[in-house]
């Protein structure tokens, strides 16, 4: 069996076993899941999720945010941890959006790269949840499945994301990387790995 008829398998069986996967940041609007995608870092989504709904009532636009000033988003930010940096990239991502990108969010991964505190990971799930466009957000669940699984060798996201996307159709990118996290969240963990129960046990790798 070939790596893409391999992945073809994987596909199937991650369609089947979750197929409500999606982003768990919430999404009310574009700027916002771009913030939350920034606080993200080192944090869960949920309480990036309940954060950022005391920090949007107090301040519901970016504008807002710029004129609060770093060391009262700061405190708001806190319970995020990092809050410091986060509150920095925040304000630059404000500044951004408000200013050269003509309060419109860029579906084009390396302008938005540009914006401290937004690397490929958050870039790809910007444009990917925003604009539909095929990008793989690589977490550190997706890099141990995709390790796992035997689709990559590489501990490096990047190049993880290169290894992957060679051999899974473009059109499942996006999916893709909502059910890996699921699968290392639910069966594939970095302790205990439930292998025994997982639905791609015969498919894997690591147990071949």
């Amino acid at each position: 069996m070939t790596s893409k008829e391999r992945a073809s398998s994987c596909l199937k069986i991650l369609d089947s076993s979750f197929p409500d996967a999606a982003c768990t940041l919430e999404s009310d609007t574009p700027e916002r899941l771009a913030v939350r995608g920034i606080l993200s870092a080192q944090c869960t989504d949920e309480r990036v999720n309940l954060t950022c709904r005391d920090l949007f009532e107090k301040y519901p636009q970016m504008k807002d945010i710029l004129a609060a000033g770093k060391e009262t988003i700061e405190e708001m930010i806190r319970p995020c941890g990092l809050h410091r940096m986060k509150a920095k990239a925040v304000i630059s991502f404000a500044g951004l959006y408000e200013g050269e990108w003509g309060r419109k969010v860029p579906d084009d991964i390396s302008e938005l790269m540009r914006c401290p505190g937004i690397g490929r990971k958050i870039a790809n799930l910007i444009v990917g949840e925003i604009y539909g466009i095929p990008a793989l957000v690589v977490d550190t669940h997706c890099k141990r499945v995709m390790k796992r699984l035997g689709f990559t060798t590489s501990d490096d996201p990047l190049k993880v994301e290169k290894d992957v996307c060679k051999v899974f159709p473009e059109e499942c990118y996006i999916r893709l990387g909502h059910m890996a996290v699921e699968l290392g969240r639910t069966f594939c963990k970095a302790g205990k790995p439930r292998c025994a129960d997982c639905p791609l046990n015969d498919v894997c790798r690591k147990k071949i």
